[in-house]
């Protein structure tokens, strides 16, 4: 991959961010051999995952061809992924080892953003210890079959400790943020929460904050990319200017692996895969061939990467578009329709009544809503 930077139109970079998230490839797909729900996750840190059956579906789409909602159950089930609080004080799905890396950096700015609003609701040192100590022997006793929220509520209940309105959400996040659970494997449509096990007992050689810092922003730019430093900032929920250095350090030892683009005069970063790993190989780099052809139709689902992996969208978006996936201020992503890379509109997977099946922006000609709609059809995820 060369070193300097490469001009790239927005259509070649759209082309791009597809093939870097998986969510397109020059080749139609991964191979029946390629990644697993597990390697999806691994490779990209996290993923948005306060809407679990969205999340289930996001790594899904980016599996091998065939990948089903249970063969991603199955990940958490065997404990290989989880969903915990890893970044700005939202539900991401990562494996156990980024699960540490990622609170080790987000955690103790989240609890004193917190602060607050646990002093509104009584939540003061004395009640944090209290639930600490009933959820540490509860987890203890139930090991891998962990515990179900309704029953941790309860034997907080039973303790004194106070669980009216949302006192038992924060209780949860809190703990959540100091490394004493997550959400791990399934009891039905739910997860349950087990323990976390502490840096100490997760790996032989825990990894310092700095490499961990620096290791999470070549995955997103491999995972991700185009995209800028404000971008990933933004998505860790961290001050600019440590990750700022972070990358800095990590462009002057890796010079040819994290590349810069200029798409419209603005400069973003791709990198490629950690070597070895999976996907390392694949033709994710800004000069490739055939970026800025068209990709067709993508469809997402809500709180997609896509959409969510950063803080500036007007890549894929205008505010015409984002309106119909965001269409009211409480925070709600609904699925997305992509046309070449571009956010057209949205969909539903279970229209009800005379719902239509998707709704698009204004323009979008009929040989492209006839696609939209095929895909739509074909959607095989539930």
């Amino acid at each position: 991959m060369p070193s300097g930077t490469i001009d790239l139109s927005p259509d070649a970079a759209r082309g791009l961010r597809l093939r870097t998230q998986w969510l397109a490839r020059p080749d139609g797909g991964p191979e029946p051999s390629g990644p697993s729900p597990v390697d999806v996750v691994r490779r990209m840190v996290a993923l948005q995952g306060q809407d679990l059956p969205a999340v289930l579906r996001a790594i899904a789409i980016r599996s091998r061809p065939g990948t089903t909602v249970d063969d991603v159950r199955a990940g958490f089930d065997a404990g290989e992924l989880v969903r915990g609080w890893t970044q700005r004080g939202t539900l991401f799905a990562t494996t156990p080892g980024d699960l540490g890396a990622l609170v080790s950096l987000t955690g103790e700015r989240v609890i004193h953003m917190s602060r607050r609003v646990h002093d509104a609701e009584g939540l003061d040192d004395a009640v944090m210890a209290r639930a600490e100590s009933v959820t540490r022997e509860a987890l203890a006793a139930s090991g891998a079959d962990g515990v179900t929220r309704a029953a941790m509520i309860d034997l907080w209940q039973q303790a004194g400790v106070p669980i009216e309105g949302q006192r038992g959400y924060h209780l949860i996040v809190a703990l959540a943020l100091r490394g004493v659970l997550h959400w791990g494997p399934f009891a039905g449509a739910q997860q349950v929460m087990v323990a976390t096990p502490s840096a100490r007992h997760a790996a032989a050689s825990p990894e310092e904050p700095d490499a961990a810092l620096r290791r999470i922003a070549r995955s997103y730019f491999a995972s991700r990319g185009p995209a800028t430093v404000d971008d990933l900032a933004w998505w860790l929920g961290l001050p600019k200017s440590p990750v700022r250095a972070a990358v800095a350090a990590l462009r002057a030892e890796e010079p040819d692996a994290v590349v810069e683009v200029s798409v419209d005069g603005k400069a973003m970063l791709v990198a490629r895969s950690e070597p070895g790993q999976l996907g390392a190989d694949d033709d994710t780099a800004p000069d490739a061939p055939g970026l800025a052809e068209p990709t067709g139709v993508v469809l997402v689902p809500g709180f997609d990467e896509i959409v969510l992996g950063y803080q500036d969208r007007n890549l894929i978006a205008d505010a015409e578009a984002m309106r119909t996936v965001v269409p009211f201020t409480n925070g709600i992503f609904r699925p997305a329709v992509l046309l070449d890379g571009r956010l057209v509109g949205t969909w539903r997977r279970a229209p009800k009544g005379d719902e239509a099946p998707f709704e698009l922006v204004p323009g979008i000609k009929a040989r492209a809503r006839k696609a939209v709609s095929a895909a739509v059809d074909a959607w095989h995820l539930g």
